[in-house]
């Protein structure tokens, strides 16, 4: 059975990590980028996804007819951090992301119980 990765859970360095999961819209991953970039965040993960939320998709017109879309295109940033690190990421993303417009995304944090490095087996914070 797992142990419990609850909030004051730490890797095997004896830092804690968490594992963020950002929603955005495409136009926005250059400056999200950026904005992290400055922050110390050393790498993330991106990928091309469609979904929705609360405004259930979208009406397009293609070839001049119109058609009902209810799945956006996004983009999915993923972030692997030290605790300290994890309000600054999220606020950044937050503050990077934003067009004040319904559908700028969401941002998750979950515990992150351990990473380890393939390439040189360190694990914990020093594998981030």
């Amino acid at each position: 059975m797992l142990a419990d990765a609850g909030e004051g859970s730490v890797g095997k360095q004896g830092i804690g990590m968490k594992y963020i999961i950002a929603i955005i819209k495409p136009f926005k991953l250059d400056e999200v980028r950026d904005a992290l970039g400055a922050i110390g965040v050393a790498g993330m993960t991106v990928s091309e996804v469609k979904g929705f939320g609360r405004q259930k998709g979208q009406t397009e017109i293609y070839r001049g007819a119109e058609y009902s879309t209810n799945m956006l295109p996004k983009v999915k940033i993923e972030v692997a951090c030290s605790d300290a690190l994890a309000p600054q990421v999220v606020e950044t993303i937050q503050q990077s992301a934003s067009t004040e417009a319904i559908g700028d995304g969401k941002v998750f944090v979950l515990d992150l119980a351990s990473a380890t490095r393939i390439r040189t087996g360190e694990t914990g914070d020093t594998a981030l």
